[in-house]
C-alpha cells in the first residue's frame, strides 16, 4: 500500500533543547534590536498614516516611470512616489501631504495632472489628511493589542497559566520582530502591513497551540520524564507537521513576493518572515520557555488513570 513520501522520519530524536540558552539570548536580542530600530529610525509611514495624495493612473501605452518621475520632479510637491500597480499601464503616484488645507491638496492634484498631459486616465484619486491619519495609526495599534490580549485569554482557558504566558512572549517576540522587519529594510508601512502582522500572529499562535497541545498530552503520559526530555519528544513528533504547513505556505508566499509586484511586496515578505520567525519562535522560544516557568503537569493529569510508560519512538503525529 502506497504510503507517500516521508520527509521527517517518524523516529527522529532532535536535542532542540540542549542549545535553548543560547536561542533565548538571540531572541532577546532580535526583540532589543526591533525596539532599537522603530524608536530611533522609525517606521516608514504610508499615506495611510501619514496623510497625503495617492492617484491611480492609466498611461497610453506601457508607463515610462522615468519620464514620468523628470515630468513631476520640479513640481515643488516634496516626496513623489512612483510604481507600477497590476499591469504595465497602471501607475501608482504617492505625493506627501501639502502644507495648508484641502485646496491645497486639490491644487497639487491639478499640477499633477497638468504636469502629465492629456492621454492618461486617472481611475482613482485619494486624500488622507492627518486627522485621518492619526485616527488610523490608533485604530492599528488597538487592534493588534485586542488580538494579543485575545488570544491570550484563549491559551489561559486553554492551558495553565505558564502556556499562556510564554505564548505570549512568544507573540510579542514575532509581532515586534516583523515590525523591526519593516524599520530595517525601511518598508512602507501602511494598513496592509497592519493585516501581515495580525496575520504573522494568527499563524504563529496556531503553530504554538500545535506543539503546547503534544506537550499537555505527554505530560499526562510520562509523568516522570524530565521536562526538557518531554518537550523534545513533543517537538520530534509534531515536526512534520510544522515543516509541512510552513513550507507549504513559504512556497504560495514566494511566488506572491516574486510574481505579485510591489504593491504585495512589502505584505508578502513580512509573511514569509512571519512564517519562518512562528516556527522559530514556537520551537526555541515558546516551548523552551516552559522549562523556566516549573512547568508541572496538570490537574487533569494528576486526576487521570496512571497509564503504563510507553516507549516514546512507538508514537507518531
Amino acid at each position: 500500500m502506497f504510503r507517500g513520501i516521508q520527509f521527517i522520519r517518524p523516529d527522529t530524536r532532535i536535542n532542540f533543547m540542549r542549545p535553548r540558552r543560547t536561542f533565548i539570548l538571540l531572541s532577546l536580542i532580535m526583540m532589543l534590536g526591533s525596539i532599537g530600530l522603530v524608536a530611533f529610525k522609525g517606521l516608514n509611514f504610508g499615506i495611510d498614516f501619514e496623510g497625503g495624495i495617492l492617484m491611480e493612473v492609466r498611461t497610453p501605452g506601457t508607463a515610462d516611470l522615468t519620464e514620468m518621475r523628470d515630468a513631476l520632479a520640479d513640481l515643488g510637491l516634496g516626496e513623489v512616489a512612483l510604481q507600477e500597480f497590476g499591469s504595465p499601464d497602471d501607475v501608482l503616484i504617492r505625493i506627501q501631504r501639502q502644507e495648508g488645507d484641502e485646496a491645497a491638496q486639490v491644487r497639487a492634484i491639478a499640477q499633477v495632472k497638468e504636469a502629465l498631459g492629456e492621454g492618461y486616465e486617472y481611475r482613482r484619486t485619494e486624500f488622507v489628511g492627518p486627522t485621518v491619519g492619526a485616527e488610523l495609526v490608533r485604530d492599528a495599534i488597538t487592534a493588534i493589542v485586542l488580538a494579543i490580549i485575545g488570544i491570550m485569554i484563549y491559551i489561559w482557558f486553554r492551558f495553565e497559566w505558564q502556556f499562556a504566558v510564554n505564548a505570549i512572549i512568544a507573540l510579542f517576540h514575532d509581532v515586534i520582530t516583523t515590525v523591526g522587519l519593516f524599520a530595517l529594510l525601511g518598508l512602507e508601512f501602511n494598513l496592509t502591513s497592519v493585516a501581515a502582522v495580525l496575520t504573522v500572529a494568527g499563524y504563529s499562535i496556531n503553530d504554538t497551540v500545535v506543539v503546547y497541545d503534544r506537550v499537555r498530552e505527554e505530560l499526562r503520559r510520562y509523568k516522570t520524564m524530565p521536562l526538557p526530555d518531554l518537550i523534545n519528544l513533543a517537538i520530534n513528533k509534531t515536526l512534520s507537521r510544522t515543516i509541512m504547513t510552513g513550507g507549504s505556505v513559504l512556497l504560495v508566499l514566494i511566488v506572491l513576493y516574486v510574481f505579485g509586484g510591489d504593491v504585495l511586496g512589502g505584505f508578502s515578505l513580512a509573511l514569509i518572515w512571519g512564517v519562518l520567525i512562528g516556527t522559530y519562535s514556537t520551537v526555541f522560544v515558546a516551548a523552551p520557555m516552559l522549562i523556566y516557568f516549573n512547568l508541572r503537569p496538570s490537574r487533569s493529569a494528576k486526576e487521570s488513570t496512571a497509564r503504563p510508560a510507553a516507549d516514546p519512538a512507538g508514537s507518531g503525529d
